[in-house]
């Protein structure tokens, strides 16, 4: 990847629909998902659309699934076969994986094998949807072998549209997704680079604490438009955590595009925006070290 030719790189990219015409989710959590984020776009864009949208747009992308087949009953995508397929599209796109935390010593072994075999460089969490406490130590060997590995694991955090507006929200529990009990995991796992995924509302003090306290923790910025941005999100990112925030949209359901329009207009310091727009995710993901062949 020629970082020299990318003007932003998105932390946060779903793949919703395989090239087999599977979906990562079930109709019904889709539609309540497009109705919370009110997104009218292709809502299950395949991986080669995806890598398009992107290198059109000088993007690079963070691509990834969600495996919550436990807690879900619905068949996850293959995490190798889009980190497989993400291999042709280097230049543009970044595969992480997602294994099932409820599969115990199967996911660790399987989290192995997908950075070793399969060239993941990072992991995908969401604890509301997959159904766990991330404290909980029971998951900590999965942890370990992600710390062992190298590569980062991103936390969905706060609300989630997922489930939004259904009866229950489905059975989707929020409190899972408390950045809190991922500090938990930032202090046992010092040396785990740790992305908190999204202003992580109603907790968005707790992530900013988080962020400031550790120094392997970070926070994407996805899953809501800028112009909605808690205010002491703003001005921490403007301070404290200007090398600590990083750009992500939540595509398909926020498209870069949008993204990318509020945000131009988001009372940000002009030094700041190529922080996190790109400056932070190269050092967060150590493209910097894989493109000069360190890594």
């Amino acid at each position: 990847m020629d970082l020299s030719a990318l003007d932003a790189i998105d932390v946060h990219v779903h793949v919703e629909q395989d090239g087999h015409g599977c979906y990562a989710l079930d109709q019904e959590l889709l539609d309540a998902s497009a109705a919370y984020f009110k997104a009218d776009q292709d809502r299950t864009p395949t991986l080669e659309r995806i890598a398009a949208h992107y290198r059109a747009r000088r993007t690079a992308a963070v691509v990834f699934t969600v495996d919550a087949a436990a807690a879900t009953g619905h068949p996850a995508l293959s995490s190798e076969e889009i980190a497989d397929a993400a291999a042709e599209h280097a230049d543009i796109l970044i595969p992480f994986g997602s294994v099932d935390p409820h599969a115990g010593k199967a996911a660790v072994a399987r989290a192995r094998r997908l950075v070793e075999q399969h060239g993941v460089r990072g992991f995908k969490f969401h604890p509301s949807l997959q159904g766990f406490d991330p404290n909980d130590t029971a998951f900590y060997p999965l942890y370990e072998a992600i710390t062992e590995a190298g590569v980062p694991a991103l936390f969905h955090t706060g609300q989630t549209g997922i489930g939004a507006g259904l009866p229950g929200g489905r059975g989707i529990k929020l409190r899972h997704s408390n950045p809190m009990l991922i500090d938990d995991v930032a202090a046992d796992f010092p040396d785990l680079t740790v992305i908190l995924a999204h202003p992580s509302v109603p907790w968005q003090d707790e992530a900013i604490s988080i962020a400031t306290h550790k120094a392997n923790v970070y926070i994407d910025l996805s899953g809501w438009s800028p112009k909605y941005f808690p205010p002491q999100l703003v001005r921490a990112a403007n301070g404290l955590l200007r090398r600590k925030v990083l750009f992500g949209s939540d595509y398909p359901v926020i498209t870069p595009e949008r993204w990318m329009a509020d945000f131009a207009h988001l009372d940000i310091k002009d030094e700041v925006r190529p922080l996190i727009l790109k400056e932070n995710a190269v050092r967060a993901l150590g493209l910097d070290e894989k493109a000069s062949g360190r890594g």
